[in-house]
């Protein structure tokens, strides 16, 4: 294994870029596809009628699996911002381990009580990102490798529930053993992407260059982080709080949304509405490699984003104006949120280090978006259900779409007005520090 690890390694650090690129781009992808798979199948299920403490079921399940994500990344602001490149791995493969073992056990334990098992789910692999994305950061084409990790969220939601679906549709299986089933179908190709992304040398002496060189951030650098870009970290964490939750509304009760469109018949139409969605994104971010400029591309990143959220109310009111189907309504609003969600989580935060030439990491700024995130996402959970019991998950989500469309778009271009002069003040000093004295 030894020879094999270091032809594949070698070879790599001799190809050329385009090689390199989709050698990586490949294996983040589809490990990141397998991962999903343990923690998004069960969304497809609906447990129609189940109520327990006058809360309906999937709303518990999906509240405590959110719960032990959100803990994750609050845990993850440590443990990814400190994690030493060789033990990604390994790490990988245990957080998805105990995931997967929790679907085992929530299916041969009786509900309520299975409940419980959502939490430790989520728990570990709310790190999992952290860890793949430390194979991609920091790179010269870390545009496209981000972006191909990122869209596999998008491509991989959609699968993994037309994957449960199938599941219990042609198979038979229950709602409680179809997430358990349905994550044994991706071990081993999780294990092979996995061995073979793990492979990849650390970024080169061109990289560094570039990117910044990135290390692990202490207690202290991560305090002086914060410190030093405090007011705009607030607002475009803001901005990622309405992301994230207004997603993970889409993702978690899709099969609601589709089932009162009257198209929940259909396992298909989840896959086949999210290709174009990741198509058009990955098109999007990887284009943005070719912006050499890190404050330039970090400025783009802001428009794409204020782009995507302006997408959604403009899409919404399309479709409530009966100008475009259903189908094409969801598609338009996928990408919309997407071209908002995925810079966050691929190349948004590796610019922002690049462009102030901050050595660090992005696992922690994207650790403490992520935390607050999800913890929006809960808060969103809970006000659907004890403040607007009586509203349909369809009309939950069009109101969802244009606050975050009105209310996002303010919080990132406030974000891209702070950066810009934040900017110029810091490449004004790094001249005076420069110049020489008379």
């Amino acid at each position: 294994m030894g020879d094999h690890k270091s032809k594949i390694t070698s070879w790599l650090e001799q190809t050329n870029g385009i090689w390199f690129t989709i050698y990586a781009s490949l294996c983040a992808f589809c490990l990141y596809t397998c991962v999903y798979a343990f923690r998004k199948t069960f969304a497809v299920a609906t447990f129609d009628g189940l109520m327990y403490a006058g809360i309906n079921y999937k709303v518990w399940l999906v509240t405590f699996q959110v719960v032990g994500y959100a803990l994750s990344k609050f845990i993850g602001i440590k443990i990814i911002s400190e994690l030493k490149a060789t033990s990604r791995g390994a790490g990988i493969l245990l957080m998805v381990a105990i995931a997967g073992v929790s679907w085992l056990l929530f299916a041969i334990t009786p509900a309520p009580y299975n409940i419980i098992f959502l939490f430790t789910n989520g728990l570990p692999l709310g790190m999992v990102w952290g860890m793949v994305f430390g194979y991609l950061e920091g790179r010269r084409m870390t545009e496209v490798l981000g972006a191909s990790l990122a869209v596999s969220f998008i491509f991989s939601a959609g699968l993994c529930r037309s994957v449960g679906a199938f599941v219990m549709r042609d198979w038979g299986v229950s709602e409680y053993w179809m997430p358990f089933v349905s994550c044994c179908l991706f071990i081993v190709p999780l294990l092979i992407f996995q061995f073979l992304l793990d492979k990849l040398p650390p970024p080169s002496a061109l990289d560094e260059q570039l990117r910044t060189k990135r290390l692990p951030m202490d207690a202290q650098e991560r305090r002086n982080f914060t410190s030093t870009f405090l007011p705009g970290i607030i607002l475009f964490v803001l901005c990622y709080v309405l992301l994230t939750a207004f997603r993970d509304f889409r993702d978690n009760f899709s099969a609601e949304i589709w089932k009162s469109l009257d198209m929940g018949n259909d396992p298909a139409i989840y896959t086949r509405t999210e290709i174009p969605v990741s198509i058009f994104v990955l098109i999007c971010m990887g284009s943005l490699m070719l912006i050499k400029n890190n404050k330039m591309a970090l400025m783009v990143n802001h428009i794409i984003i204020a782009l995507g959220m302006v997408l959604i109310g403009v899409s919404n009111f399309l479709y409530e104006s009966e100008m475009i189907s259903a189908s094409i309504w969801m598609t338009l609003v996928g990408i919309g949120l997407y071209l908002g969600y995925i810079p966050f989580n691929s190349i948004f935060f590796d610019r922002l280090i690049a462009a102030f030439r901050y050595v660090g990491t992005v696992g922690f700024i994207m650790y403490v978006a992520d935390s607050f995130g999800y913890l929006g996402s809960v808060g969103v959970l809970f006000y659907k259900e004890f403040g607007q019991a009586n509203l349909s998950w369809l009309d939950f989500f069009l109101s969802g779409g244009y606050i975050l469309s009105f209310v996002g778009t303010l919080l990132i271009l406030g974000s891209m007005t702070y950066f810009h002069f934040k900017h110029a003040k810091w490449k004004k000093e790094e001249i005076n520090e420069t110049r020489p004295v008379d």
